[in-house]
């Protein structure tokens, strides 16, 4: 049956019995939907191609971390089993940890993806601050005022370089790990993968609330940070940041100024 409002399904899946939209997507328009045969999955439509999304979820799967199973994409959308509790954040945390253990001889991606709506740059680089500095952060300074503009860009210059270098390998991270990317506190949606320090993970995830203790814990258990974790994490905290200045304005620029404080700039 034609449910109003529900995008037309890719081919191969059953046709929906019901559907119900879903709440806290930013981006895309998401339903919960069940299908002819009785299975609940979870379907999108206007969030970017769904393919890069599709990929990202395979390649966090294939690395160890817990997420839902693509079952079907077409240009338009895309159809991912429906996850639930109960909450396992230490059980989480260890799959993190292993997930960053796969490794690449360089940061970046083998092609360019998104981050929320907009473009992610993953031109592979060797250097991890070379490559935030350039591909993470300077494309995005435009997109701030002149005053604060001018500070970080005094940052990149003299303060980020040496503070981002530290022995650090690309690591395979989610790249856009906030709360509103877990679900039921054992499943992971929505990424930006690429190879970065995987650092970014944790620092995106400590952004806007804070990590867990168990899930913290099983982190640690598996492959504890490297010492000065807690100076560089609000430098890793700037990427973010500047995206949600380009996608919901000026609301960010004190949180900007304040990771700016925090590194001495």
């Amino acid at each position: 049956m034609k449910v109003p409002g529900l995008p037309p399904l890719p081919d191969g899946l059953p046709e929906a019995r019901d559907a119900r939209p879903m709440a806290g997507g930013d981006i895309a328009a998401v339903w919960d939907v069940t299908l002819e045969d009785g299975r609940r999955v979870v379907v999108k439509s206007g969030g970017g191609d769904p393919g890069l999304e599709a990929e990202g979820l395979d390649a966090l799967r294939d690395a160890g971390a817990p997420t839902p199973a693509v079952l079907g994409q077409s240009d338009a959308v895309l159809v991912l089993e429906y996850v639930g509790g109960p909450a396992d954040w230490e059980g989480l945390g260890r799959a993190l940890a292993r997930c960053h253990r796969v490794k690449s001889e360089r940061f970046g991606w083998h092609r360019d993806n998104l981050i929320g709506s907009l473009p992610q740059p993953n031109d592979p680089c060797p250097d991890w601050p070379t490559f935030y500095l350039e591909t993470r952060l300077a494309r995005w300074l435009p997109a701030l005022p002149a005053p604060l503009r001018d500070r970080l860009e005094r940052a990149m210059a003299h303060i980020l370089p040496a503070l981002l270098d530290h022995d650090v390998g690309p690591s395979l991270v989610h790249g856009d790990l906030w709360s509103g990317n877990v679900v039921a506190g054992r499943w992971l949606i929505d990424p930006a993968v690429h190879f970065a320090d995987r650092e970014l993970d944790l620092a995106m995830l400590d952004l806007f609330g804070t990590i867990p203790g168990a899930m913290q814990a099983g982190y640690d258990a598996v492959w504890p940070l490297d010492s000065g974790w807690q100076q560089r994490r609000p430098a890793l905290q700037l990427y973010h940041l500047l995206v949600h200045v380009q996608l919901f304005g000026s609301g960010y620029h004190g949180a900007v100024a304040a990771r700016l404080d925090a590194i001495g700039a």
